[in-house]
């Protein structure tokens, strides 16, 4: 192939690859190279031209706006056997004969809601009317129709028969196309370990469905929302608060995302071991009551265990009447695994100590003489208890 043979191979593909380029609804640019009568020629690139209506150049006084040599935007809408471009098409459609065309080219029209009807909506394309079912107007159904009434939206024409007589226009569609986009974008951002803010949807009792943008929403569990038990999600999170969350699983097959709220407050059991000590005298609330033991808050998210054996109840004796919900009490630490998130309490051996510090309190009294025995009696408690530390 000679070197003349090789241009012209390289000016019809590349004219080639620009004409695949330009796609039915996409927004161009190009040169306004001829002026006739009733069109006019575009050039888009690539040796390639286009042509337009002239009524599409001209301003609403019927002058013509633009001259050879002037760059103009337009949208294609259509690319059989030649490129055939719309200025007004993608917003305000100013003719029938254009409505027609946004209908054959599946563009979108500016439409204003001109008030509601039997079933739906009536809606002004350009002079043209077109009716909205109900059930198109919207993603989200609302019993509110006025809210529409005077808005001016876009919409896509679904059916357009009669000469324009029959018009049917559809909001819906584009804003699930425009969700679907959304929600393709959003879920390159929604990864395990991932924060995001985002809006509550709807609370339950069993915790929060949160939406990250795109319409995909996740599952706040109730017991994801805080460290200590949540009795009421309604008191956490509300519809329409704005949240920040941590994603916690990403369910690759069902597309079922489970997010956390206390991952990202400070974990007490943390620093509990530091906290809590084997002897240590503190007060806590009662909030659990099983038949193995009585559960008491020491702090929110850190609670304790104190075994039956160590409440100071009898067998046939009754937790639950003697620990009410909601109680304080008075406990002694016995043993703390911060890993295993475990701390054993006892209430026998509060009794003890205070025991053994009335017998210290009247051992050390001046005037007091114990009597025979008791003294070596404390002296035992002393070297059992040994000292103790008060939170």
């Amino acid at each position: 192939m000679s070197e003349p043979e090789e241009e012209d191979f390289a000016t019809m593909f590349e004219a080639s690859e620009q004409a695949r380029r330009i796609e039915k609804g996409r927004t161009i640019e190009g040169t306004v190279v001829a002026i006739g009568e009733e069109s006019a020629l575009v050039d888009v690139g690539g040796k390639s031209e286009a042509e337009i209506d002239i009524d599409e150049l001209k301003d609403e006084d019927g002058d013509l706006e633009v001259a050879v040599g002037d760059r103009i935007q337009a949208t294609v809408v259509s690319t059989a056997g030649k490129l055939q471009l719309s200025r007004k098409l993608a917003l305000r459609a100013a003719t029938a004969h254009q409505v027609e065309d946004a209908f054959r080219a599946g563009l979108p029209v500016e439409g204003k809601v001109d008030g509601e009807v039997k079933g739906g909506y009536e809606v002004r394309v350009a002079r043209q009317r077109a009716f909205c079912p109900v059930s198109q107007i919207d993603i989200i159904r609302s019993t509110e129709a006025a809210q529409h009434i005077g808005r001016v939206y876009r919409f896509l024409i679904t059916e357009y028969k009669e000469g324009g007589r029959n018009i049917v226009v559809s909001r819906r569609v584009l804003l699930e196309r425009e969700q679907q986009a959304q929600a393709a974008e959003a879920r390159k951002s929604i990864v395990e370990g991932a924060v995001i803010t985002g809006r509550v949807v709807s609370v339950r009792d069993f915790g929060a469905f949160v939406e990250l943008g795109g319409g995909i929403q996740g599952l706040l569990h109730v017991s994801e929302m805080a460290w200590a038990r949540v009795a009421d999600p309604s008191q956490v999170a509300k519809p329409g608060d704005e949240i920040t969350v941590k994603v916690l699983r990403v369910d690759a097959g069902t597309q079922k995302i489970s997010l956390g709220l206390k991952q990202l407050l400070g974990d007490p059991w943390a620093t509990a071991g530091e906290t809590y000590k084997a002897g240590q005298l503190g007060i806590g609330r009662v909030t659990r009551v099983a038949d193995f033991g009585v559960f008491v808050e020491l702090e929110p998210g850190v609670d304790g265990l104190i075994p039956a054996s160590e409440t100071g109840v009898g067998r046939d004796g009754d937790l639950k009447k003697a620990f009410p919900i909601g109680k304080d009490i008075q406990f002694v630490v016995m043993e703390v695994d911060a890993g295993a998130r475990r701390i054993r309490l006892s209430m026998t051996e509060v009794q003890k100590m205070h025991e053994a510090d009335e017998v210290r309190e009247y051992t050390e009294r001046g005037d007091a003489k114990p009597a025979e025995g008791f003294g070596s009696m404390a002296d035992k408690l002393r070297d059992a208890l040994g000292p103790r530390r008060r939170t």
